[in-house]
């Protein structure tokens, strides 16, 4: 059993209720800290989901500055300087070559990645062109190496070059805990990328939908320095709802063709009363901000603040 785990991953495994070492068995895995024992499922996944209760300390500060000062929440542009170079690979559902052009490239041969929320696994190519050994994790899927939670990552401290969460955090009970989880696990200079939705329906228990000023509030709570907060400008509202919930057991071309007439009268008004008043509220950028179904973030984990190569 955990033969599909690599060597260099059991050796950062953790126990996910104390952080003690793993001892590894023929048919489990055995805290040498708590002594909880962690089983392998019949596909030989390695399930690290808590066995009992855990305990998690939070502080916030109250009083200080709410609203992020001179950020700019613009629509992401392609990277001019990506470090890898993925032309020729397909890209997965939910990424755009945007984002992707901000992936970084392996330091190593050892380097490792964490995809947090994998499912079905749809990454793993890029990632793994990109240089890394890849991490899947993930609470429920079938096609993980590693079940487990993501409020308590049963890895140790300065583990990872590179993490990927897509279309997770809205799942996240608690999500300033995954953050602060992320943030624990990502080695120095390391860079966080991910998704959030927004204004998405309701789906797959989904707990919190988050606005651009959400996602800087949990990354900025987690220790993380900001590079991006973007809005998905092919992924609005009317879109989403159409393609999630607005028509159910209709195909998503069909259903977005149904839409479309109402979504071109949409960008056409905004348009026009821009024209009419050069009012930040009826502007281009606050269209996307105030009608995006999701949210792209880019973050380091920095012991001194070096920011990305800029794109404008």
């Amino acid at each position: 059993m955990g033969e599909n785990i690599p060597k260099r991953v059991w050796k950062i495994m953790r126990c996910p209720l104390c952080g003690g070492l793993l001892s590894r068995t023929a048919d489990i895995a055995k805290c040498t800290g708590c002594s909880d024992e962690y089983n392998f499922s019949d596909k030989g996944q390695l399930d690290l989901r808590l066995r009992r209760k855990k305990q998690y300390q939070l502080q916030f500060e109250l009083g200080a500055e709410l609203l992020p000062n001179g950020f700019d929440f613009k629509t992401l542009q392609k990277n001019p300087t990506p470090e890898v170079d993925f032309t020729g690979l397909k890209t997965p559902w939910h990424l755009t070559e945007e984002l992707m052009s901000y992936f970084p490239k392996a330091r190593s041969n050892e380097s490792i990645m964490l995809d947090i929320g994998c499912g079905s696994t749809v990454h793993r190519e890029i990632c793994e062109h990109a240089g890394f050994s890849y991490v899947g994790f993930d609470y429920n899927s079938s096609e993980t190496p590693i079940l487990g939670d993501a409020h308590a990552l049963p890895f140790k401290d300065n583990s990872f070059e590179f993490i990927l969460s897509i279309a997770v955090l809205e799942h996240i009970q608690n999500p300033f805990i995954m953050m602060k989880e992320a943030y624990r696990v990502l080695k120095p200079d390391g860079r966080f990328i991910g998704s959030v939705a927004f204004l998405e329906p309701f789906h797959g228990n989904s707990f919190y939908h988050h606005s651009h000023l959400g996602i800087f509030n949990s990354l900025k709570f987690a220790g993380f320095e900001i590079q991006r907060i973007s809005p998905s400008p092919g992924w609005n509202a009317l879109i989403a709802e159409a393609s999630m919930c607005l028509f159910p057991g209709l195909p998503h071309r069909l259903s977005e063709f149904l839409i479309q007439p109402l979504n071109l009268f949409h960008r056409f008004w905004w348009r026009l009363a821009y024209a009419i008043t050069h009012a930040y509220n009826v502007s281009e950028s606050y269209r996307l901000l105030s009608n995006s179904g999701a949210f792209y973030f880019i973050a380091t984990k920095k012991e001194k603040n070096t920011p990305l190569k800029n794109t404008s």
